[in-house]
């Protein structure tokens, strides 16, 4: 069997086979298998983001979740874990369709991890009822391509270095409801959002998962800085999840203005807390599939993202102050 840090398949009559060798220990890629916050930024084929409702890791325990494809598309998935050996093994019964569509993706899945002494051997097998199911989900959605696609994002996930995570919390006087929608109407946004002396000039809004806020700030100076926000995860009015990327004005993305090693797409969470008419607000920065240089670019940026930061939620507090 292969020890080559590539994703292998074979596709047997009833059965698809895809192995793995991560330079990562095994107790480092079961944690990113069994923790809902780390499943999000590796599952799915490459362009896909994963939006968990639930996840049970226990022999019964229900897993829901929805794929975001890169098209707009959504996958609904549904399983139930079967098997759960510690560090060792994984196996689920998986139903799967796209948004509206009846289930037609229907198998068991068995994932084992085999320690290879600071590596690990992941080997995935998906076993359909019948050989036709099997040629259906190949043909229907990638699967074998996608398959070693997602293996191939796990091992992205465990063998990259890791960024610190960049924290700002401000306490806002205003109801909970009234800052998130702040965050989530392009008429409010436009009044507040970018640091201190910075306009917004336009702001194009999809509010859903896999959806996208397409905005232009314009410095004092007159300079146009595009950027770009793409929804994982809207959870009204407590918790905003998006990958957020400086763009062009067509949408596409681009690099900092003024920085070629800033991380080309940064993951954003925005938790809001109630306090009573209060609001309670924490922002999570941490760049996603990122170089070690942009890793450290964005690490020792950290002042200045606490100033940029801080300027933001002035304008903010002006505005909700206003209302």
């Amino acid at each position: 069997m292969t020890e080559k840090n590539e994703s292998e398949a074979t596709v047997l009559e009833k059965e698809m086979v895809i192995t793995r060798v991560v330079d990562a220990p095994r107790e480092m890629v079961w944690n990113a298998w069994v923790d809902p916050k780390q499943v999000t930024k590796w599952w799915g084929p490459k362009g896909f983001s994963t939006t968990i409702h639930e996840m049970d890791v226990k022999p019964g325990g229900v897993w829901n979740l929805t794929m975001h494809g890169p098209t707009g598309v959504d996958y609904p998935n549904q399983s139930v874990f079967v098997e759960v050996v510690k560090h060792q093994k994984i196996v689920f019964e998986h139903s799967g369709s796209k948004a509206g569509g009846k289930s037609d993706a229907t198998f068991r899945s068995t994932w084992t991890f085999e320690d290879l002494g600071g590596k690990t051997r992941i080997i995935l097998k998906n076993a359909f009822p019948t050989a036709e199911a099997l040629q259906h989900v190949i043909k229907t959605y990638g699967a074998v391509e996608g398959g070693k696609q997602t293996l191939d994002r796990l091992a992205e996930q465990v063998e990259k270095p890791l960024s610190k995570e960049f924290v700002i919390t401000r306490i806002f006087n205003a109801p909970r409801e009234l800052v998130f929608k702040a965050w989530t109407e392009p008429d409010r946004i436009a009044k507040w959002f970018g640091p201190k002396g910075v306009t917004v000039k336009s702001a194009k809004m999809d509010l859903r998962p896999g959806g996208s806020l397409h905005s232009c700030m314009v410095t004092p100076d007159g300079h146009e800085m595009w950027g770009k926000m793409t929804y994982r995860e809207i959870a009204p009015p407590e918790k905003l999840v998006y990958v957020n990327s400086f763009s062009n004005e067509k949408g596409e993305l681009t690099r900092h203005p003024m920085s070629a090693t800033w991380p080309l797409e940064m993951l954003t969470t925005v938790l809001l807390k109630d306090m009573g008419g209060k609001t309670e607000l924490t922002l999570t920065w941490v760049p996603i599939n990122a170089t070690v240089e942009e890793i450290a670019t964005f690490e020792s940026g950290m002042a200045g993202m606490t100033g940029g930061w801080t300027g933001t939620f002035d304008q903010l507090d002006v505005y909700l102050t206003e209302l």
